[in-house]
């Protein structure tokens, strides 16, 4: 850093241009009387006393008044250092609790500039979610928000995990983080979609170096959040090779998220389990009129575990026997299938 930068930085501490003056002026030379400082910056020996106080305040050097004559020394700037991040540290509890109380709704659309900003709003749209995160990440950076996968997958989110740049990742290094995960040796974005609501994208450089120049995009909009899920489903997914895949959930359970459905469904019927499926549904090709389905699951159609069964990355279906005919169930905003539905309740046939 050149001097006219430092100089600045120190002014955005608030420090004047006196101030600054003095300071480097003791830097220098490590401990001087005020005279001495005096005849180095132009100010008065009175003006020398009035800033060391106010420096010492702020703890960038100590006044040793005990000896004659008055000497100024520097503190040793990693403590200096030391004091000034603790005095942040200490207002971060205050500035979030007030920023919390009137914190605005998320933009629609933001580009972000910064690494920190970026892993800032990884984590927070992953510990928020509440039915299913798609996220991509490259190895190196998974350790840092494996806590935060695993917390969603024990509150019982879908969870279809992609690790990028993969280099002999183990079974072990993503036990638990996620339903289903697959590795990819190549390098790729960060994407991140969550509830079909938030998205993320990404250069992975964002989060693996601290001087990148790249820009990531945010957006709440749940218009726009389908599209990135039916990218990721349809390219990344697909050339990604599966790695694990979670046990079938104890039944019965009521889900709100449509793939989650499909995927237990899935892993039950492979089981050789028989499975009751009840949903409020909607036509596909009527009017908003609900109607109840029940029956049995005979089929599945879907891409989340290996084999796939769909036809198309988007189609998640279940196949379901009502006693005088089949119908195919779909999620929220389906058109391939029958019928579409919000919430589906699973249970073990009898």
């Amino acid at each position: 850093m050149d001097d006219s930068t430092l100089r600045d930085r120190l002014g955005q501490l608030g420090l004047s241009e006196k101030e600054v003056d003095t300071y480097l002026s003791i830097l220098g030379s490590g401990e001087a009387t005020a005279s001495e400082i005096a005849d180095d910056t132009g100010v008065s020996k009175r003006y020398v006393y009035s800033i060391s106080e106010s420096l010492e305040d702020r703890g960038f050097v100590e006044v040793n008044d005990h000896v004659v004559p008055t000497t100024i020394r520097a503190r040793p700037p990693e403590e200096v250092i030391d004091a000034l991040t603790d005095r942040l540290e200490e207002m971060s509890g205050a500035l979030d609790s007030r920023y919390s109380a009137s914190a605005r709704e998320p933009q629609q659309f933001d580009v972000i500039k910064s690494r920190v900003t970026v892993i800032k709003r990884l984590t927070e749209y992953i510990r928020n979610a509440e039915r299913e995160i798609m996220l991509s990440v490259p190895q190196q950076y998974l350790p840092e928000i494996s806590e935060e996968l695993g917390a969603a997958v024990d509150r019982g989110v879908l969870v279809m995990l992609v690790v990028s740049s993969a280099d002999d990742l183990r079974p072990d290094d993503v036990s638990g983080l996620a339903s289903v995960v697959r590795s990819w040796n190549q390098p790729m974005p960060i994407m991140l979609t969550v509830d079909a609501q938030f998205g993320l994208v990404s250069p992975a450089e964002m989060v693996t170096r601290t001087n990148s120049d790249q820009r990531a995009i945010a957006f709440v909009q749940q218009q726009l959040v389908p599209v990135l899920s039916g990218s990721f489903l349809g390219n990344y997914w697909l050339m990604a090779t599966e790695e694990t895949v979670t046990d079938p959930a104890p039944l019965p359970a009521t889900y709100h998220d449509f793939r989650h459905a499909v995927l237990q469904t899935t892993l039950h019927l492979r089981a050789g389990h028989n499975i009751h499926v009840s949903a409020d549904v909607r036509a596909v090709q009527a009017d908003d009129d609900t109607t109840t389905i029940e029956g049995t699951v005979v089929e599945t159609k879907q891409g989340v575990a290996e084999p796939g069964t769909n036809s198309y990355p988007i189609e998640h279906t279940l196949v379901v026997d009502i006693g005088d005919r089949t119908v195919s169930l779909g999620g929220s905003g389906s058109f391939l299938e029958d019928y579409e539905t919000d919430e589906v309740t699973l249970s073990l046939a009898e």
